[in-house]
C-alpha cells in the first residue's frame, strides 16, 4: 500500500558524510546543493556523478510540472522518506497547495490535471511499483493519447533514474532534508501568492540548454545498450549510459558480482531482455548458462569472493523493499563488507532497479 510522509520508517545513516572541498566546489559550479545524499556518496566517482545527474538533469519533452508530480509520484511509491519529503517540499516552493498535494498522494480526482495527465500519472506510478511491470501496451497507451513517442520515452528515463536515486537513499537511510522542509513550511504562503513566477523559473532552468544529446549508436555501446538504445537524442540518457560504464568498469565489486545482481533483479521483475543482457555480460566473465541458472535459482554462486556472495539473497530485496528491514540488511551487510564495498553494491543494486524498469520501452 501507498503511504504517506509521515508513516514511512527511517533509519539511522549508513555511511557518515564524506566532506571532499574539491568535489563540494565541483557540485555547485555545475548546480549541485551538497545535499545529504552528496556528500554519502562522495566516495563514489560514478555514483556521485549519477545522483548529480539526477538532481540537475534536464527534459526535453515534458512539461515541468508533469515532471514534478511525476518526480513526486515515484518517491512516494518507493516509499523513500528522504526523496518523498524533498520533492513535497519543492513542490510547495513551486508554489503548490497542501489540497493539490494531498489529492496526487491519495489519488483522488486530480481537478487540476485533465485525462491525459492523468493517464502519465498513473504509468508513473505503476511504473515506479512495478507489481508487475507495466507492459509495454501501456507505454503505447500513452502514444495514443496524444503523447509523442520521445515524450513517453522520457517519462519512463526520469521514472526509472527517480527509482535509482530512491534506492540509494534508502539503502543508505539518507537522513531527510528537515531544514529545507521546515523552511518551505513556514513560507507556504508566500511561495502560493509567486508560485506561478517560480514555475515559470524553474521550467525554464528544468529546459535549459542540455548536455549534447547522444545518438543510438553510442547510447547502444557497452552494457545494456539495447535498453539505451530507444532513448537516443534525449538529454536525461546520458545520466543511465555514464552510471552503467562507471558502474561495470568500477573494480570495487567484481564484473560477475555485478552481472549476477543485475540478472537476479530481471527475474525478479520477469524482464527477459534484462535477463538476456545480464547472462551476455556473465558469459564474458566465463559464466555459463548451467551456472547462471544455478545461481539465479539458489541465489548463490561458489565462484564470487565469500563476502560479495552475500550481496545476491539482499539484491533481491532491493526490488520490491520493506523499508525498516532493508536498512538493518543493508546495514549488516555494510559491517561485513567495508563502507567502499557497501556503497558499491547500493549503487549497483540501484542501477538494476532501474534500469530493469527502463526495460519495458524493448520488450
Amino acid at each position: 500500500m501507498t503511504r504517506l510522509l509521515d508513516e514511512i520508517p527511517w533509519s539511522e545513516p549508513l555511511l557518515a558524510p564524506d566532506i571532499d572541498p574539491a568535489w563540494e566546489a565541483e557540485l555547485r559550479r555545475r548546480g549541485g546543493n551538497g545535499s545529504e545524499v552528496d556528500r554519502r556518496v562522495a566516495p563514489s566517482p560514478w555514483i556521485r556523478e549519477a545522483c548529480l545527474g539526477v538532481n540537475t538533469g534536464r527534459a526535453s519533452e515534458i512539461p515541468a510540472h508533469l515532471f514534478s508530480v511525476a518526480a513526486l509520484v515515484t518517491s512516494q511509491e518507493n516509499a523513500c522518506r528522504y526523496c518523498y519529503g524533498a520533492n513535497r517540499a519543492y513542490m510547495k516552493n513551486l508554489g503548490y497547495s497542501e489540497a493539490y498535494i494531498r489529492r496526487i498522494e491519495t489519488e483522488a480526482h486530480l481537478a487540476e490535471l485533465n485525462g491525459r495527465e492523468r493517464a502519465l500519472v498513473a504509468f508513473c506510478r505503476n511504473l515506479a511499483r512495478s507489481r508487475p511491470r507495466p507492459a509495454r501496451a501501456e507505454f503505447d497507451g500513452l502514444v495514443r493519447l496524444g503523447y509523442a513517442p520521445a515524450a513517453a520515452r522520457e517519462i519512463a528515463l526520469w521514472i526509472a533514474l527517480g527509482c535509482f536515486y530512491n534506492r540509494v537513499t534508502i539503502l543508505l537511510a539518507a537522513p531527510p532534508e528537515q531544514g529545507y522542509e521546515k523552511w518551505v513550511e513556514a513560507k507556504a504562503r508566500w511561495f502560493a501568492l509567486i508560485g506561478p513566477l517560480t514555475r515559470w523559473q524553474a521550467a525554464r532552468r528544468r529546459r535549459g540548454k542540455p548536455d549534447p544529446a547522444l545518438s543510438a549508436d553510442v547510447l547502444g555501446a557497452g552494457p545494456y545498450g539495447t535498453v539505451l538504445a530507444p532513448l537516443a537524442r534525449l538529454p536525461g540518457a546520458r545520466i543511465m549510459k555514464d552510471a552503467l560504464d562507471g558502474a561495470f568498469a568500477s573494480r570495487v565489486l567484481s564484473r560477475a558480482t555485478k552481472a549476477l545482481m543485475f540478472a537476479i533483479v530481471a527475474r525478479s521483475l520477469g524482464c527477459r531482455a534484462s535477463e538476456t543482457e545480464a547472462r551476455r555480460l556473465l558469459a564474458a566473465e566465463g559464466i555459463g548458462e548451467a551456472e547462471a541458472d544455478q545461481a539465479l535459482a539458489t541465489l548463490s554462486f561458489a565462484r564470487l569472493p565469500a563476502d560479495e556472495a552475500q550481496l545476491l539473497p539482499w539484491v533481491r530485496e532491493t526490488v520490491h523493499v520493506q523499508i525498516a528491514r532493508i536498512q538493518a540488511r543493508t546495514r549488516d551487510l555494510a559491517g561485513a563488507l567495508g563502507a567502499p564495498a557497501a556503497l558499491e553494491a547500493v549503487g549497483v543494486a540501484a542501477l538494476a532497479n532501474a534500469t530493469v524498469r527502463l526495460a519495458m520501452l524493448v520488450e
